[in-house]
């Protein structure tokens, strides 16, 4: 630099003006580099701000899609079973729709505000919009189902089903009934369903909040804490029974031995029996709401007996569910079994680290009677019960399943693949095709003018689908059309047709078979589409004749 700045001065030294132009040179340089390096990475760090899922979002595949709608016709077809019909809410309530609604949970609603200022939440859950339509409605009775998403400002642990954007499905039976046989239904409904999707063994552990409550009483807890300590033992699934303690003594100001006291209530399990055994309590026979939670839950234990659930469910005091609207039987359905978490990127595990999916809690409900009187203007009760499926965490453990199984999983619906044998017949394979699909057959073509029939077979086996019609030059000159069962690659029926009365006997005899005779869905499939097929090479010979 020093010989650089010397060279003005010194007119004939060429190597001053050398390094000069060296000097300037590298600066120009740094300075490019620079810049280059800083729209680099400004471009890099928006590609990856721009392209990924937001935390506790995810994408879904078809085989995911295809296995999630697997999922819901199952649940949806339990629910109508039992007489439900459905309703659709808002994404979208009020913000004071939702306030005051689920204790210390209130922290992870989503807040929105829209541009004339008006404040607005996205839905915690499906329950509390469900009351505030009923009250909008003047509804006194209604059993309705709902699956539609909910959002919630959680820790997401997505290998184990926790998002914070997710579907659940709900069951809810709203009216004046006589006690438990409502509850009794819900509980029936949880059992069907995941029996149906053979999750492997679980458990339904039941209580009552008015038996809780009576307990806190009992052990000396001041009536303003029970909604707050009822949130901390809720806990109990998820903390050891000192961290639960210690947080009830430490932040929420319980005294030593009034923990203690919990402690012996929120140990104790059993049935029918143990419903009986705290009525001879000396204390809890003395608080009139645990005696009436308590006799309410021996008569739904008798219930749960008639409809042959008994083997799964467990009265469990140490269940709470923290939700402030509930007012009477509450219930969770929980997974026995770890299952192996999926291999995902660092990006879908966001710092989880389980070595498999322990999925814990798969549903669960409550009575809340309080509710719909909340938004009523006239204060009206109506008496609700409900159940909620968490659906995401059942699809963690049937993803897995469909991973570990051997199983293809189809993404389509498609029953038949409209091909060739020969080039030059994309024209008969699109008037088949259409035929096919206007009487309501689910059919392919593929979108080339000459596509090998090789291809066109491999299609069929990696999409799964099950039939393949075969065209080729010879067999529309004899009227002949070739079904092939692409897994046994047997044809199943060659129909040779001379005039239109042989194509009508072949059809009569068609519809006679598969009327008189039980065949699996496949064949029916089969029979269906050769209907069509023999109506397709019908139209040409009437066509010919006329």
């Amino acid at each position: 630099l020093t010989a650089a700045l010397k060279a003005p001065s010194h007119k004939f030294q060429t190597a001053h003006y050398s390094i000069l132009f060296l000097f300037l040179a590298y600066l120009f340089m740094a300075k490019i580099v620079r810049v280059v390096c800083y729209y680099a990475v400004s471009k890099s760090s928006y590609d990856r701000k721009a392209f990924r899922n937001l935390q506790g979002t995810r994408d879904y595949n078809p085989k995911q899609m295809a296995i999630r709608e697997k999922v819901f016709n199952i649940i949806i077809s339990c629910f109508k079973r039992h007489g439900a019909e459905t309703i659709d809410t808002p994404v979208f309530e009020l913000k004071e729709t939702l306030t005051g609604k689920y204790g210390e949970d209130s922290k992870l609603i989503y807040d929105l505000k829209d541009q004339g200022g008006e404040l607005l939440s996205l839905r915690y859950d499906l329950t509390v919009p469900f009351a505030r339509y009923l009250a909008m409605n003047k509804i006194t009775n209604i059993k309705r189902y709902h699956i539609a998403k909910v959002y919630r400002r959680d820790n997401p642990a997505m290998t184990r089903g926790r998002y914070r954007e997710f579907y659940q499905c709900d069951f809810d039976i709203a009216g004046q009934y006589d006690a438990m046989i409502a509850d009794a239904e819900c509980l029936k409904i949880v059992y069907e369903i995941l029996n149906e999707l053979d999750l492997g063994d679980f458990r339904i552990k039941v209580n009552d909040r008015r038996i809780l409550d009576g307990m806190f009483a009992v052990c000396g807890v001041p009536d303003e804490k029970f909604r707050t300590i009822c949130s901390t033992v809720d806990k109990l699934d998820k903390m050891a029974w000192e961290d639960v303690k210690k947080e009830m003594v430490n932040e929420k100001g319980l005294s030593e031995d009034v923990g203690d006291r919990i402690g012996e209530y929120v140990s104790m399990q059993g049935g029918q029996d143990l419903a009986e055994r705290l009525l001879q309590d000396r204390k809890l026979s003395q608080n009139k709401q645990a005696c009436a939670g308590l006799t309410d839950m021996k008569l739904l234990f008798s219930y749960l007996e008639l409809f042959q659930v008994t083997d799964k469910v467990v009265f469990d005091l140490s269940l709470a569910r923290g939700l402030d609207y509930y007012t009477g039987v509450i219930y969770e359905a929980i997974l026995s079994q770890t299952i192996p978490a999926l291999v995902s990127t660092p990006a879908e595990q966001n710092g989880a680290d389980e070595a498999g999916v322990n999925v814990g809690s798969v549903a669960g409900g409550g009575r809340y009677d309080g509710l719909v009187g909340m938004f009523d203007p006239k204060g009206r009760k109506v008496p609700c019960v409900g159940v909620s499926i968490g659906i995401e965490r059942i699809f963690s453990i049937m993803e897995q399943k469909a991973e570990a199984s051997s199983e293809k999983v189809r993404t389509t619906e498609t029953q038949v693949l409209v091909a060739s044998a020969q080039k030059n017949l994309l024209e008969e394979r699109l008037k088949l095709t259409n035929a096919l699909w206007n009487e309501g057959i689910k059919a392919e073509v593929l979108y080339k003018k000459n596509p090998k029939l090789l291809s066109q077979l491999q299609h069929c086996e990696e999409t799964g689908i099950p039939l393949v019609a075969i065209l080729g030059e010879q067999e529309l000159k004899d009227g002949v059309v070739k079904l092939r069962n692409v897994v046994s690659r047997e044809e199943v029926k060659t129909f040779t047709s001379c005039h239109s009365q042989n194509i009508l006997t072949e059809y009569k005899t068609i519809l006679c078979i598969k009327q008189a005779t039980f065949v699996s869905q496949s064949c029916f499939a089969c029979i269906f589409i050769l209907k069509i097929v023999l109506n397709f090479y019908a139209s040409i010979v009437w066509s010919l004749q006329a």
